[in-house]
């Protein structure tokens, strides 16, 4: 009889190839690298220097409101779509029927470096004769 070949299985490689995972994650990395800068959207205000340290959000979003160098005013404008102009009356309102709603709720001020100091300090003023107690002003840190 005719001995027939033996045949064998190759060996097995058990190592995972990572250089495709790789390819992803700088994928990813160059996609958020590029949307990162267009996430910040709102009103251009150059704001002041001041060594203050970060407030936290992770509670509920506060009311910003910030005045650009034009003197115009506009409420919660870091994340909205499209910042809508409003006076101060209506900004007031609004800021008012948000502390029913959220008691808690922090109220900011953005000021662009160049508007006149008084226009801040009336806006907060007007904020707290309608009921807002503590108004905050935001700040770039020096880091």
């Amino acid at each position: 009889m005719i001995a027939l070949p033996k045949r064998t299985r190759a060996d097995a490689d058990a190592n995972i190839n990572i250089v495709p995972y790789i390819d992803v994650m700088l994928v990813l990395l160059v996609i958020f690298m590029m949307t990162t800068p267009i996430l910040e959207q709102g009103i251009e205000v150059d704001l002041p220097n001041a060594n203050t340290k970060a407030v936290d959000f992770t509670e509920q979003q506060p009311s910003i409101i910030s005045i650009n160098r034009d003197g115009e005013y506009f409420i919660n404008s870091i994340t909205g779509a499209k910042p809508e102009r409003l006076s101060v009356g209506k900004i007031a309102a609004r800021v008012q029927a948000r502390l029913q709603v959220f008691p808690k709720m922090r109220v900011f001020v953005r000021g662009d470096q160049e508007v006149a100091y008084g226009a801040v300090i009336a806006l907060m003023a007007f904020l707290q004769k309608n009921g807002v107690e503590k108004v905050g002003i935001v700040t770039e840190s020096d880091e």
